[in-house]
């Protein structure tokens, strides 16, 4: 009998006969409540049916890890694809992946209505309960086109996917069966808290020209509260809702006529935006930055040379031909296509609106000699770049074709990096402090070894990564490496916030780049008189300005701090005799920069109140007889508590210091016992 040693996380050593399972071992390690339905050995990722037949390390995934929710959220979408096929035998199943938050699986099938998803989500129950065996099945390529023989998606899948005469694994559960890699939960049972939540259409593979299809969302978590807890989240989630609340408190307007994804921001929005923009110029002009502008659109060779062309082609606009070679083109009979390839390579030129402003930059930086002494050159603009979202993909303000980042490029020595990055980190953590952001976690994106989408001395990666990896565990907070998740020309450090109700949100990243500055042969003059060349730091604390404005309203649900809220006061007079008074009050908060409307109209008070609380002021400001006599104001706040006979020029005072320090929510109305 052959023996193996298996290496448990806590750093035992036991040792097994071989052909043991993943479960065998973890229930010998764990026990059996050991709450795992999967294993990793070596690292990677497993069935609980594994078989062991080496020395290894072996550690069991937990159903509320976040490996654990991926699997579970996998396995559902099977469970999901084996009950639309119990009740509706015609349907198709194509693909079912898990997504950031649940899972959804498209089905070829005449269309269903949301008040079918509780029959589906019936059946899933009941197929749960079956506790069925989920069982890997290793099969030949011509046995797995067998198994799919009537599905023309899964063998469009096997004939893409695979090599002529390579076999891959199916995965079985009763009498039902689906195409995957895996893995996957033990049994069904693991699959009861479930919940279906929307039903849409979707394109065979994202594809506008292939067949429209049946796309069903659904939820799962390990357990009765932890569904409960989500479903909360989302009911939240819904009230939170930028696209309305941005209607509602009229900050920003979509139009068909305009176009899909592209933001006009109203005279209230335009305020949040620009009190941002102002807040992190300031940082900006005390950190040493020198701001840039840049055009909107450039030649397709800038674009080649930089490489966001050839890498970034089908997220981005076409681009546009000068009218005279289109013209001649076209009398040649050119088509689309060939016009397209003839771009591609290089043989024909045009503009193209820009995806990215740092070659732009670059070529500031390249418009005159440079030496050691004028480096750090720290480069910033809020500059607008526009890419080509699919149409499904868009999202209010959070996913859009045109967007303006608080884009900063730095030009550096070598030893000049630490202490840069570690600034452009600076300016992200005072983004986050004074807008009560400190649930953060930080992503290091490394290349993927394996990938050909980097481009460069992997030396020069080399060291940018360890640049990026020292920078994030200076900060004291949780942080990863992920390999993959890199930009093409440098690794990156991204800033995760998790938001009021737990939802996690992308936002600042900082990138070290040896590469652009190397294609667009950037140099300058060292202190022994040689040419060096620089490195490229790149940094968005913000991120997009869209984006980040669209997050905000969903985390502070339009109640935003006194300094960025639209209108901070609304004054309101309780009769006609009042008008003076308020016109005078109004007088001296605009002479203070406080942004103040008021309404001397004759409408209840009461009435007035329920019309302005919809715009989310800072604080209503109440005028009657006894304010008037006394010079003083009543205040009311968003939450309804009130405080009476304040002092005018204190009130005012205490205000205008309110919104110079940026106090995360407005603070002069004590809240009620």
């Amino acid at each position: 009998m052959t023996m193996i040693q298996v290496t448990l996380p806590d750093g035992t050593v036991n040792e097994y006969a071989s052909g043991i399972t993943c479960a065998e071992v973890i229930t010998d390690a764990l026990g059996k409540k050991h709450g795992c339905l999967a294993a990793k050995v070596d690292g990677m990722e497993y069935d609980m049916s594994h078989e062991l037949d080496m020395n290894c390390s072996v550690e069991g995934i937990k159903s509320d890890s976040e490996d654990g929710i991926h699997i579970l959220r996998h396995s559902a979408a099977h469970l999901l694809a084996q009950a639309v096929m119990e009740l509706y035998p015609g349907a198709l199943p194509t693909i079912g992946p898990a997504i950031d938050r649940g899972f959804y699986y498209d089905f070829a099938m005449e269309p269903i209505t949301e008040g079918d998803l509780k029959k589906i989500e019936k059946k899933m129950q009941e197929l749960a309960r079956r506790n069925f065996t989920v069982e890997r099945v290793e099969l030949d390529q011509d046995s797995l086109r067998e198994h799919f023989e009537h599905n023309p998606y899964k063998l469009e899948i096997i004939d893409d996917k695979l090599e002529a005469g390579d076999g891959s694994t199916i995965y079985k559960q009763g009498e039902w069966y689906d195409l995957c890699l895996g893995p996957h939960v033990p049994n069904t049972s693991r699959l009861m808290f479930v919940k279906l939540t929307s039903v849409s259409s979707a394109y065979w593979r994202g594809d506008q020209d292939r067949e429209q299809l049946v796309r069903i969302y659904g939820l799962v978590e390990p357990s009765k509260d932890a569904l409960k807890q989500t479903l909360h989240r989302m009911e939240e989630a819904k009230k939170r809702d930028h696209r309305k609340l941005g209607k509602d408190l009229q900050l920003f307007h979509i139009d068909e006529e305009v176009g899909q994804g592209l933001i006009m921001w109203t005279p209230r929005g335009a305020i949040i935006r620009q009190e941002l923009q102002d807040f992190i110029s300031h940082h900006l002009r005390r950190q040493g930055y020198q701001q840039v502008f840049t055009p909107h659109i450039g030649k397709l060779d800038l674009y080649r040379t930089s490489g966001h062309f050839p890498y970034y082609q089908d997220s981005q606009y076409p681009p546009l031909v000068e009218r005279d070679l289109m013209k001649k083109l076209a009398d040649e009979g050119c088509t689309c296509g060939e016009l397209s390839n003839l771009m591609k390579t290089g043989d024909i030129d045009g503009y193209m609106l820009k995806p990215m402003n740092c070659p732009h930059h670059v070529k500031i930086y390249a418009s005159q000699a440079r030496s050691y002494r004028n480096l750090p050159l720290r480069l910033a603009e809020f500059g607008t770049v526009y890419r080509w979202e699919q149409s499904g993909e868009i999202s209010g303000m959070t996913r859009v074709r045109g967007f303006t980042q608080d884009d900063a490029h730095l030009f550096v020595t070598e030893d000049q990096i630490s202490q840069e990055v570690l600034g452009c980190i600076e300016l992200v953590q005072i983004i986050f402090d004074k807008l009560g952001m400190t649930d953060y976690r930080v992503r290091v994106g490394l290349r993927d070894p394996d990938s050909t989408k980097y481009v460069g001395d992997p030396s020069a990666w080399e060291k940018a990564e360890d640049a990026c990896r020292n920078a994030a565990a200076s900060l004291g907070v949780d942080w990863s490496e992920e390999e993959g998740e890199a930009a093409f020309y440098g690794p990156k450090i991204d800033f995760v916030v998790k938001d009021v109700i737990g939802r996690e949100w992308q936002l600042g990243t900082v990138q070290v780049d040896y590469n652009l500055p190397e294609r667009f042969d950037l140099t300058y003059k060292g202190s022994d008189g040689e040419l060096h060349r620089p490195v490229m730091i790149h940094r968005a604390p913000f991120g997009s300005m869209e984006r980040f404005c669209g997050v905000l309203i969903e985390h502070f649900a339009g109640r935003f701090p006194t300094w960025l809220t639209p209108t901070q006061c609304h004054i309101i007079t309780i009769s006609e005799k009042h008008k003076a008074y308020a016109a005078e009050v109004e007088e001296a908060l605009k002479e203070r920069g406080i942004r103040v409307e008021m309404d001397d109209g004759d409408d209840t008070v009461g009435k007035k109140i329920r019309t302005h609380r919809k715009l989310q002021p800072a604080y209503m400001v109440i005028l009657g007889d006894g304010e008037m006599e006394g010079r003083t104001v009543s205040l009311r706040a968003r939450n309804g508590d009130q405080v009476a006979d304040l002092g005018l020029e204190q009130f005012i005072e205490d205000l205008q210091s309110e919104i110079n320090e940026k106090v995360s929510q407005p603070s002069l109305v004590p809240p009620s016992s």
